[in-house]
């Protein structure tokens, strides 16, 4: 083969080589957009996932202050209840004491023995 055909030959093959370069550079463009666009679509259902499992555990701790909230109020209501029967407990001795200590010369306490 002569020059001229190698010559020939070569700019063929060196335009053959640019179009392949060309439409292979429009191809992996193509395909870095489409995994972007993938990848930001995955990024939100990711996103929108743990906000739903977010919320669930807002949602449970308000129902917790909620209940929390609930059992102290019960509680403190008991324990005013309990306060005020204690008081008048408190109140039935001091008064029966009084009356006991005012009639100490005709009224003695006697233990029975042997179990009677």
């Amino acid at each position: 083969m002569e020059e001229r055909e190698f010559r020939r030959i070569e700019e063929m093959m060196g335009g053959m080589m640019g179009r392949f370069r060309a439409e292979l550079g429009q191809e992996l463009t193509q395909l870095r957009s489409e995994i972007v666009e993938e990848f930001r679509h995955q990024i939100g259902v990711q996103r929108e996932d743990f906000q739903h499992k977010l919320n669930l555990v807002v949602e449970g701790q308000q129902m917790l202050a909620e209940k929390l909230e609930e059992t102290r109020s019960e509680l403190k209501v008991d324990i005013g209840k309990i306060d005020q029967r204690v008081t008048a407990v408190a109140a039935d001795l001091a008064a029966h004491r009084r009356d006991t200590e005012a009639h100490r010369k005709g009224w003695r306490v006697r233990e029975k023995e042997g179990g009677e």
